[in-house]
């Protein structure tokens, strides 16, 4: 094993961790997440966030920040509660600031970079009963909060990431109904969706005028969609067409400026244009997609996982939550290379409650972005998703996606294999033999070739 050189990344590479508010603060009460779970029906068992990872409460993110310092992390991600800041229309919290600046001040103390995300999920309750991202005004009412989170936090922030996901609010609240508001339209995601570009693009040029030198960008989950049969020409369409919706125009509008159908008429919007400085890619699997009339919701393209696939834990519908297939993620960083931007893996993980996949799939698909930069992919940084269980939306406290095990009950945690694992990657700034000899000996030809 002695002649097998270790997979390097870049000096100054972050190596970190993602969390959202609301899914670690707890009692989070002014949004409209925190309403909708109190409705029958609409989480897993009907359980709801609580007090979620304790955050909120002072020492609580510490003394998580001190776990992830202590697994030899440089970096985390984290957002900042909306409904906190703002918690009526034009009426900001100087508490909530202030809680907000001791836990950005933690991070720094503890030698932790911090990308903040300002909004993931979840918006007040005022603005939701304003019609949340369908009313008009969104994006000026977006664009006054983070002026002022930018104003009062901007000294503590090394990288800001606008919106979290903004093709998964759209499909999943206007279109599946799974999110709030639970709508199922087909027109409603779009104009969702273009109302969160033109509130991504806002908050990038309100920020700037703030600090011409910050580092803004956007977190865009991006899912492959491959064809099931590569010979079969309607197979083929579908997928075209999937990726476009969910994941084209949206990376084509932040660099050109130009609102395609159906986001719009291909108007262009001059706010847009190059309006990222970094690409925030939020990767967790990839779908193959087959020709059926039988599901014209999805534009008669019906997707699934590989019956060969290695596949996550189960969601609480029965069905697996991904497929792990890093040879994706490598392939899909090497198409973002020419957009010229640097790229952060703001979110990458998998739920696996009882620990047997995460070490494995933690090294192939850093193995794959290792691989993606050697060929010119200008990665910066990657964020597992997540340091601690916490809830995760619908599903609840179903799915686990900790490096850390959290005992809700009693707020106990318990690092899992997989956190020594991703400690040693992180320290050393590389995967190195030995690791994946002790941790993963499966995949070691994989992650280092035939030697």
């Amino acid at each position: 094993m002695t002649h097998v050189t270790a997979r390097h990344f870049p000096a100054g590479f972050l190596w970190g961790t993602a969390t959202a508010a609301h899914q670690v603060e707890g009692n989070n009460r002014n949004n409209q997440w925190w309403a909708w779970e109190q409705i029958p029906g609409h989480i897993h068992q009907n359980q709801r966030s609580g007090l979620a990872c304790n955050w909120w409460t002072p020492g609580g993110a510490e003394a998580d920040l001190d776990r992830a310092q202590a697994l030899g992390q440089n970096a985390h991600r984290l957002s900042v509660e909306w409904s906190r800041l703002e918690p009526s229309a034009g009426v900001f919290d100087p508490a909530a600031f202030a809680r907000y600046r001791e836990i950005l001040t933690a991070l720094r103390a503890r030698g932790l970079s911090a990308m903040v995300t300002l909004h993931h999920f979840t918006n007040p309750l005022w603005f939701e009963a304003q019609g949340a991202w369908l009313n008009p005004r969104s994006v000026a009412l977006f664009q006054r909060f983070v002026e002022r989170v930018a104003g009062e936090l901007g000294d503590l922030v090394d990288l800001w990431c606008t919106i979290n996901e903004p093709n998964v609010v759209a499909t999943l609240g206007y279109l599946v109904g799974e999110f709030p508001p639970g709508q199922r339209s087909p027109l409603a995601p779009f104009r969702v969706t273009r109302n969160l570009l033109l509130a991504h693009a806002a908050a990038y040029h309100a920020i700037h005028r703030q600090d011409s030198q910050a580092q803004v960008g956007l977190a865009l989950q991006l899912r492959p969609f491959v064809p099931a049969r590569p010979t079969a020409r309607l197979d083929r369409w579908v997928a075209r067409m999937q990726d476009y919706l969910f994941n084209q125009s949206l990376l084509t509008a932040i660099r050109d400026g130009v609102l395609r159908p159906p986001l719009g008429l291909g108007e262009t919007v001059v706010a847009l244009v190059d309006s990222s400085d970094f690409l925030g890619i939020n990767f967790y699997t990839r779908e193959l997609v087959h020709f059926d009339l039988r599901v014209p919701g999805d534009l008669f393209g019906r997707r699934s996982f590989s019956p060969t696939g290695e596949m996550s834990d189960l969601t609480s519908s029965g069905a697996p939550y991904s497929e792990c297939v890093p040879d994706s993620l490598e392939q899909l960083l090497r198409q973002l290379t020419p957009c010229g931007k640097p790229i952060y893996i703001t979110e990458c993980g998998l739920p696996d409650a009882d620990d047997d996949q995460r070490p494995r799939f933690l090294i192939t698909h850093l193995a794959a972005v290792q691989r993606a930069i050697q060929a010119g992919a200008p990665v910066e940084g990657f964020f597992h998703w997540t340091l601690v269980d916490n809830f995760e939306w619908a599903e609840g406290w179903h799915l686990r996606f900790g490096l850390i095990e959290l005992d809700t009950a009693t707020q106990a945690r318990q690092p899992r294999a997989s956190a020594q694992t991703y400690a040693d990657i992180c320290r050393t700034n590389a995967i190195t033999p030995a690791v994946v000899q002790r941790d993963a000996p499966e995949v070691f030809r994989q992650t280092f070739g035939e030697a």
